[in-house]
């Protein structure tokens, strides 16, 4: 059940955000100013690709990976195939998972790696495979993980991972200990709350700050699978790596536009900005008891509303939906009538609402690239929505917004409103 009197109270959820993910969340876009640095550092902002490659595969563990190659697809806008590998193993556990190239990929073919750990075996005997195959390989990774080091002795290129805003313990018999960030980028964020209390013990069991903030996806304490911002960190050289590429419009000035767009959301989001002008704490307290059925159009709102539903499942652990417009209105079209729909509580209006959960009933989140055209089925999905007395949310950005920044508009909001979620969530299992 969603406490919404602490999404009023910003010293009360800086005390109850022990993860820091209201923080990581804030951070995202000085961890892109600080991954476009250390990209040009690593050497993406001097490269003279011989002509393109013929495809983009895109390899790592986590819901972050699958997010970062539909975004990559988006931009590049079929200039070339962008492909997911996806890992298979007997166990979700990082160390077993196995990723295969597929049987046609060879030396015009570009393979990116992206993780926070950069210690999972199959990400290495991946890299072996590239090398026989003769694909180039780019990885984002922290610097001095085996992984970066299994890159460099293949002669491909390693870009370090722009550093997390905490460090905390891995430790199941600890509680979590925040840091401060390390890089002068990470210093000062807008919305970003005052750091939890230092009354928690601290020693050797901190990460070094080159790690990322949170365990992977496969954490056997049980850790969320990313903390927000890394993401961003992860997806920023590749976008410097297709600027330089030729594959779309994402060098250094896109990058800051992306980065400053990022500090807008975190400004208009922020734990002391008052709910009903904070699109991440209505957002939460919208979806709290709700089935959200995420309505895209536009292939960067595609990319968003699968985001949001890793993200929900992730940190809240929340079921949501996602599809497509306009055939979501039909593979949707039923939860909108059935069980799931807002008139559907038939029972007794007397019973012990105290006891006994409440039912989720769908609401749908109408997300869009850009502001309405004329041939966009927006028009229609309203129109299904209030015939069936469903509530609706909608998200869209700025007029005049580009690609990157929509994309900032989109997938930062989802991650604050997952964070409030999460922490004024008495059933939360981060809170």
């Amino acid at each position: 059940m969603l406490d919404e009197s602490l999404l009023d109270a910003p010293e009360a959820l800086a005390r109850a955000d022990v993860r820091g993910l209201l923080r990581g969340s804030a951070q995202a876009g000085a961890r892109v100013r600080t991954a476009l640095r250390q990209a040009t550092e690593a050497g993406l902002g001097k490269l003279q690709p011989d002509g393109r490659p013929r495809a983009l595969l895109v390899a790592g563990p986590g819901p972050a990976t699958a997010c970062i190659a539909d975004v990559l697809g988006a931009l590049t806008g079929g200039a070339v195939p962008v492909s997911r590998l996806r890992p298979s193993g007997a166990l979700a556990a990082s160390g077993a998972l196995r990723w295969s190239l597929p049987g046609w990929a060879g030396p015009l073919d570009l393979l990116l790696l992206v993780t926070p750990d950069g210690t999972e075996p199959g990400l290495t005997a991946l890299i072996e495979q590239a090398y026989r195959r003769g694909c180039t390989v780019v990885a984002v990774t922290p610097g001095g993980a085996p992984l970066a080091d299994a890159v460099g002795e293949t002669r491909g290129l390693a870009v370090p991972l722009a550093p997390g805003p905490h460090a905390i313990y891995e430790s199941p018999d600890l509680p979590p200990h925040p840091v401060e960030p390390a890089g002068p980028d990470a210093a000062d964020v807008p919305g970003a709350p005052d750091a939890a209390p230092d009354d928690r013990p601290s020693g050797s069991g901190d990460r070094p700050s080159g790690e990322d903030t949170q365990p992977s996806a496969q954490s056997a304490e049980g850790q969320p699978s990313a903390a927000p911002g890394t993401f961003w960190a992860l997806l920023t050289p590749l976008l410097l790596l297709t600027d330089r590429l030729g594959l779309a419009q994402s060098g250094p000035p896109a990058i800051e536009a992306l980065a400053d767009r990022l500090d807008e959301v975190a400004e208009r989001c922020g734990p002391a900005i008052a709910p009903y002008s904070n699109p991440g704490k209505t957002l939460a307290a919208e979806l709290a008891g709700a089935l959200p059925l995420l309505w895209s159009e536009g292939d960067i709102a595609a990319a968003a509303a699968r985001h949001w539903v890793a993200a929900f499942g992730a940190l809240p652990g929340r079921p949501a939906l996602a599809a497509e417009l306009p055939e979501a209105m039909t593979s949707h079209g039923a939860l909108l009538s059935g069980a799931f729909s807002a008139g559907s509580n038939g029972d007794d209006f007397f019973r012990d609402r105290v006891d006994e959960p409440e039912a989720l009933h769908a609401r749908v989140v109408l997300m869009r690239d850009s502001p309405t055209t004329a041939d966009s089925s927006a028009v229609a999905a309203r129109d299904l929505t209030y015939a069936h007395d469903t509530p609706l949310s909608e998200l869209e950005p700025a007029e005049g917004s580009s690609v990157l920044e929509a994309a900032a508009e989109l997938i930062a909001t989802a991650d604050f409103a997952a964070v409030y979620l999460t922490i004024a969530d008495s059933h939360s299992p981060w809170s």
